[in-house]
């Protein structure tokens, strides 16, 4: 099975959804995500079950587990850079099985790719993601699945839920219909099937603050 996770390191994460699969104790998963979390907690604790056989992400860094994983075989990786994955889950969501881009070209993301000359520049082909599942999270929607999402949590989020055949979406706060301007919905309820209400840990990534001034 192929799941889109939303959020952008651990903002905006589905955390409750990413729990209830570990309990699920389903295998041989393959996630798209900008990451997988960090050890033990978001999509961390679906490597520490080992119920993932493959990412799909731009960013390995803040998870010793998934690292580990990854340069020991145990794991399946496919690079991404952030937006031509951003842009493969959006364009799956638009029915788009496929876009060229210039990033990646040259490098090893371009390996084994179609390559075309538009304007004299070359360009590859990458191929819109179509999701079995898609978990999300957002700030707020209304009872119908009108989103809107706060400030990162937006990087991701949107097209995840787009380019699920399914989409599963965890609020903060869910509001009567018609609540929410049109204006600012984010993501329209079109995109999504099912939608549940919890209470959330938002752990912070890294906590910088400044020395004291003496």
């Amino acid at each position: 099975m192929l799941i889109a996770a939303g959020g952008f390191g651990l903002c905006g994460i589905p955390e409750l959804l990413i729990d209830a699969i570990v309990e699920s104790g389903v295998k041989g998963l393959t996630v798209a995500s900008n990451n997988a979390g960090v050890d033990g907690f978001g999509l961390g604790k679906l490597l520490d079950t080992r119920q993932i056989k493959k990412m799909m992400s731009s960013y390995v860094g803040e998870n010793a587990e998934f690292m580990r994983q990854y340069l020991s075989g145990e794991l399946e990786l496919e690079f991404n850079p952030q937006g031509t994955l951003a842009e493969r889950m959006r364009a799956g969501g638009a029915g788009i099985p496929g876009f060229y881009t210039k990033t990646g070209v040259g490098t090893v993301i371009a390996e084994g790719k179609d390559v075309k000359v538009f304007n004299g520049e070359e360009y590859i082909m990458e191929e819109g993601i179509f999701a079995d599942i898609s978990i999300v999270k957002a700030w707020k929607a209304d009872e119908t699945g009108n989103a809107v999402f706060r400030k990162t949590a937006r990087n991701f989020n949107p097209p995840a839920a787009m380019c699920g055949k399914v989409c599963i979406m965890e609020v903060e706060e869910i509001v009567p219909a018609g609540s929410l301007d049109p204006d600012h919905i984010h993501l329209p309820g079109i995109y999504v099937h099912r939608l549940i209400q919890g209470e959330h840990e938002k752990r912070i990534e890294q906590r910088t603050v400044r020395q004291k001034e003496a």
